[in-house]
């Protein structure tokens, strides 16, 4: 069998210091997605006797890009004292002009929901291949100092849906997954059910694929305890977020899970940058254990 070729090269778009790491920003052309992509690389400062470092990656909610989190969160102050990385790729493909992208704010650009899309329309909304085997593969080739096969996952809302979906899928990638106030159980929220019936038209089967809910009864390979943090004044917990549900399903099938409600949180980033900390040390505990 042939080697696959490289993928195009990551270049530099510009590069700030921050807890004696740097934040570096990236951009590079996608043959997944067909286009241009964004995203950030938090480089911990490292001693000298460290060669490579863990990854956590961040996939951010609706409307995001890739420095929501790099800019707002505050995971970098932990991220240095840890030695790991931060990788926070873009939310979806961008630039391709196709009829209707832009016309809300919950479809579309900004809003890939992390899945393989098998409509026509939307055939380059491909994020799921994008996050699980392009962008590891970019990274091993473009930054020597990660250490990719230490891998876990976190993010935030559309992002923890992603992050709880593709963990479910490949237990074997990711050493463990947290989310803050995640879309639980698509498939039966508006959201889910917009992204869902455009990006994958009206096969139910294909939509719990795509579901955190749906897929933790199939994965029997969950050691480590899912880390799942959720506003009690976040506007959208009773009709989008559904946790309940997910921790319904996690206790039929006998997966660990930590799901804490904080009273007075919303659904923002102050929310988020209140327990980052937690999320990064849940994730370390994982990355070094083995």
């Amino acid at each position: 069998m042939a080697t696959p070729a490289p993928l195009p090269p990551a270049e530099l778009i510009s590069s700030g210091k921050m807890f004696g790491g740097f934040n570096r920003r990236y951009k590079h052309f996608s043959p997944t997605l067909g286009c241009s992509m964004t995203f950030t690389i938090y480089f911990p400062s490292t001693p000298l006797t460290c060669t490579t470092v863990p990854v956590l990656y961040w996939l951010s909610g609706l409307t995001c890009t890739d420095e929501n989190f790099i800019m707002k969160s505050g995971a970098q102050r932990a991220a240095s004292k840890e030695g790991i990385a931060l990788v926070a790729p873009d939310t979806s493909p961008r630039g391709l002009n196709v009829e209707g992208e832009a016309d809300s704010w919950d479809f579309g650009v900004g809003a890939g929901f992390y899945l393989n899309a098998t409509e026509e329309k939307w055939k380059n909304w491909r994020m799921y291949d994008y996050i699980v085997n392009e962008l590891p593969t970019l990274l091993s080739e473009n930054f020597p100092q990660l250490d990719t096969s230490r891998a876990s996952i976190s993010g935030h809302s559309m992002g923890g849906h992603g992050a709880l979906t593709i963990f479910l899928k490949n237990p074997d990638k990711y050493k463990s997954v947290s989310a803050f106030a995640p879309i639980s159980n698509p498939v039966n929220c508006p959201w889910g059910q917009k992204a869902f019936s455009n990006y994958l038209s009206s096969n139910k089967s294909d939509w719990e694929e795509y579901d955190a809910t749906c897929l933790v009864g199939k994965c029997n390979k969950v050691s480590t305890s899912i880390l799942i943090d959720q506003g009690m004044d976040d506007k959208f917990l009773q009709d989008q977020l559904l946790p309940n549900h997910f921790e319904d399903a996690c206790k039929a099938a006998n997966v660990p899970l930590l799901l804490r409600f904080q009273p007075g949180y919303d659904h923002s980033y102050y929310f988020i940058a209140s327990f980052i900390d937690d999320h990064i040390h849940h994730h370390v505990q994982a990355l070094t254990s083995s």
